[in-house]
């Protein structure tokens, strides 16, 4: 029986996608220091559609836990996994370099020195939970000057292999790390908030996060994917792209600047989340092949389920103390970096 295909994507992946998203979703507001029971949940959802009139059978309290806790948390949370995991993928293509990361190209960390740089500069009245519009473009400013600082290290010089890249993007993540952390020992009185954001954050208040959010993350989206054909093109090598008629540094440079800013926005709302980029990328590479036109849209989705379902377990292992999320994607993406440093042994020898 042959498979159907849509631009690239299989659709029982595309099938499987959704259902993760929709299962990490539901378990995500269901479950917690509080239980609700999943199919008042998904009763209550429901009745939020115009013209629907469904009775959840949820208590008042129970609601309000739902929809003005839960629901902006679990959607800031869907939306920040689905940034981290396509950017991964994009880096990764851009490159031609199967151990591309937010993290280990240092676009986390630029993302994060900026966010420190303002809160410093706005002083004590600034609240890392509400922050203006003006932050995750300075994130974006100092992501993009990371990556840009690593690839002239580890691309643009005359040793052009996957393991320079990494190396310069580690000694350029280092670099940046010292400088926020001067910042914040020179602020420490004024900027105590940004000790939980290092560690990765969910918790919102309300739907200021979701908002601010969610703008970049449809330019990344609308950007990344509409060039997803050209990163399997750049997969060949960047003269047999030239000569398909593909301009190979423009198409990167602008993948890169997309990937940055998805980066960016959901470093400056969510914090330090490690992983999710590497992770879920060559998960869906194993399950579905080495196209790009599978893999982007494949990992928005199962990152967001992935990182749904990691804050979930951040918020439940050790009820009612809660896990930075950073620190449960860190215990799952450590041993399978590992992993995957073994498997591209050959790639960056």
């Amino acid at each position: 029986m042959k498979t159907r295909r849509l631009p690239g994507v299989r659709w029982p992946w595309l099938l499987c996608g959704v259902v993760a998203v929709v299962v990490a979703a539901i378990a995500g507001l269901a479950f917690g220091p509080v239980s609700l029971p999943p199919g008042g949940v998904a009763a209550e959802l429901v009745d939020l559609i115009p013209g629907v009139n469904i009775h959840s059978g949820l208590s008042e309290r129970d609601a309000a836990i739902l929809l003005q806790l839960r629901l902006p948390r679990v959607v800031l949370g869907l939306l920040a996994g689905a940034m981290l995991a396509l950017a991964g993928g994009c880096y990764q293509g851009a490159f031609r370099n199967p151990l591309a990361d937010p993290y280990l190209l240092g676009a986390a960390a630029g993302a994060g020195l900026a966010v420190t740089a303002v809160v410093a500069l706005r002083g004590s009245d600034m609240d890392i939970g509400a922050l203006p519009p003006s932050v995750p473009l300075a994130a974006f400013g100092g992501a993009l000057i990371a990556v840009a600082l690593t690839y002239l290290l580890g691309v643009a010089g005359r040793d052009r292999t996957p393991a320079s890249l990494i190396l310069a993007g580690v000694a350029v993540s280092a670099f940046l790390a010292a400088g926020q952390t001067y910042l914040m020992q020179r602020n420490a009185d004024d900027i105590r908030a940004i000790y939980s954001w290092l560690l990765g954050r969910l918790a919102t208040n309300g739907w200021h996060e979701v908002r601010l959010l969610l703008p970049y993350a449809i330019v990344t989206t609308v950007v990344v994917l509409a060039l997803r054909r050209e990163l399997d093109v750049l997969s060949v090598g960047d003269d047999e792209a030239s000569g398909l008629g593909l301009h190979p540094q423009r198409s990167r440079y602008i993948l890169i600047a997309a990937a940055s800013l998805g980066t960016a926005a959901a470093v400056s709302v969510s914090g330090l989340i490690g992983f999710v980029g590497i992770v879920v990328p060559h998960i869906v590479r194993m399950l579905t092949g080495t196209s790009y036109r599978a893999i982007l849209p494949l990992s928005m989705l199962f990152g967001a389920a992935f990182l749904a379902l990691a804050d979930l377990a951040g918020r439940t292992f050790a009820a009612p103390a809660e896990i930075p999320i950073g620190v449960v994607t860190a215990f799952v993406g450590g041993p399978f970096f590992v992993l995957v440093l073994r498997t591209a042994k050959r790639v960056i020898t």
